[in-house]
């Protein structure tokens, strides 16, 4: 069903699946086959810490998720994401309550009362900011508190976890060095050596259709659609409640299997019908969205604010002829596309079996190979993320295939590193060392992250996990 808060929803999952810095992403599928005890009661397991199912509703009640957006979400695995959550949360406090961290309630009331959200324009706490912050949010101050408190746990907790780690000189040099090294590269462009789209003869093309036909069958359709705005639905410019509704009754006449045709002549619309239809060129209109969308026989799709009430009302499967331009184009692209790729591959594997060399280099060359000079590894401003990545990996007079991002191909050769040491005295020390710091930090975190995993065990109750689900359906 359309949901014209849709955006807003995608939203407010979004936001409610982050936990503050890290999430202890365990799998479903390792989870086990479900308690031995055979409780329906508790619908996960962590060791010896049991989460119950009302533990579970508290916390579906408490993400002000409507049951509406959960039971529309419920295919799109909602529930299970919502219960990984939760587990993460309830192993990071089982973590704090064996470190033993807490937090005092003078420390939360100065925390509430240093946040800038609840000062007036003195800079001064106003209790009621506070209590319109609360009203606002639909909570109470000892829920709010709570979380607060949660959220400040766990914020110690990973203090304590990668806290004290101070990177000594050496390390933020190092660092420093291999972030900011300049790199000079010769690269060929291989364009010219690619054999063009419009250079393949009739013969190659039959040839390759013949070889190819199963996979080159494409389907063409018979349809019929109306567009449906305000304006045609309701008698009215602008979108409103009205035009939702109706939106909602034409879709559940389509679960009711009323077809098209009544449907659209009840609204008073006259369709528009296109017979034998394929999309060979893949453009941004109504006719190839509905073309794309043809798995679901009849259906209402949105398009750019608008809304495409169709049906299909048949679909042939075979290969389209030659004499249809667009298609002999695509196939010609199709061989242009395979020939590169095979081009490419030749290249790549005689570089893998270092037979490329300086003098297959300069053949290729001749006269047609460029210089560049990086500045640092985040220097994208002519090849792609990826590729300088792979190049500053990379030992000097090392061969590679690399790409820009208009994805051309290039043959390329490192041929230089120019690099800089930084001191304590440079002004980009300081900022090199949180950096650095930083990059520490997450590696202790990233171990941190298995060391839980293999400390706990966690159990989902596949049968009360379903209970749940069908509660929502």
């Amino acid at each position: 069903m359309i949901n014209p808060f849709k955006d807003f929803t995608k939203k407010k999952i979004g936001g409610l699946l982050l936990i503050l810095v890290i999430i202890i992403a365990f799998g479903f599928g390792g989870f086990g086959g479900g308690f031995s005890t055979g409780n329906q009661n508790n619908i996960a397991k962590i060791n010896n810490t049991n989460i119950s199912t009302q533990d579970f509703m508290n916390y579906l009640n408490e993400s002000g998720l409507s049951q509406q957006v959960i039971k529309e979400n419920i295919d799109k695995n909602i529930i299970e994401e919502l219960l990984s959550t939760l587990v993460s949360t309830t192993l990071l406090d089982l973590e704090i309550k064996e470190l033993d961290l807490s937090i005092t309630e003078d420390v939360l009331i100065k925390k509430i009362k240093s946040d800038k959200n609840f000062h007036d324009e003195n800079g001064v706490f106003q209790r009621t900011l506070y209590e319109k912050f609360l009203l606002t949010n639909n909570t109470s101050a000892p829920m709010f508190e709570i979380r607060l408190k949660n959220n400040e746990l766990q914020k110690q907790l990973f203090t304590y976890i990668s806290g004290g780690t101070k990177s000594p000189e050496f390390l933020v040099n190092k660092f420093y060095k291999e972030k900011n090294k300049k790199l000079k590269i010769d690269y060929i462009n291989l364009d010219k050596f690619y054999k063009k789209a419009k250079a393949f003869t009739g013969n190659e093309i039959k040839f390759f259709v013949k070889e190819n036909a199963d996979e080159l069958k494409q389907d063409y359709i018979d349809f019929s659609y109306v567009n449906i705005s305000p304006k045609n639905l309701v008698g009215v410019e602008e979108f409103n409640q009205a035009f939702f509704d109706k939106i909602d009754d034409i879709e559940n006449q389509i679960s009711k299997n009323i077809d098209f045709i009544t449907i659209v002549e009840s609204l008073n619309l006259s369709p528009t019908t296109v017979t034998s239809y394929i999309n060979l060129d893949n453009e941004k209109n109504i006719k190839n969205k509905i073309y794309n969308s043809r798995k679901d026989q009849i259906e209402i799709l949105e398009d750019s604010g608008t809304y495409i009430f169709y049906n299909i009302d048949n679909l042939d499967t075979k290969l389209p002829s030659l004499e249809d331009d667009k298609f002999k184009n695509q196939i010609k692209n199709l061989l242009f596309q395979k020939e590169k790729y095979e081009f490419n591959k030749r290249i790549l594997d005689n570089i893998n079996k270092k037979k490329f060399n300086q003098t297959s280099f300069d053949e290729f060359g001749k006269n047609n190979i460029e210089k560049i000079k990086f500045n640092s590894i985040k220097d994208n401003k002519k090849f792609e993320n990826n590729s300088i990545e792979i190049l500053y990996s990379l030992p000097i007079n090392s061969f590679t295939l690399i790409a820009d991002k208009q994805n051309n191909v290039f043959i390329a050769k490192t041929v230089s590193y120019e690099v800089e040491n930084i001191t304590k005295n440079s002004i980009n020390f300081n900022k090199m060392t949180i950096e650095e710091g930083a990059q520490s930090k997450n590696g202790i975190l990233s171990s941190y992250d298995l060391f839980l995993n293999n400390r706990y065990q966690v159990i989902v109750n596949e049968k009360t996990l379903d209970r749940v689900k069908n509660y929502f359906k």
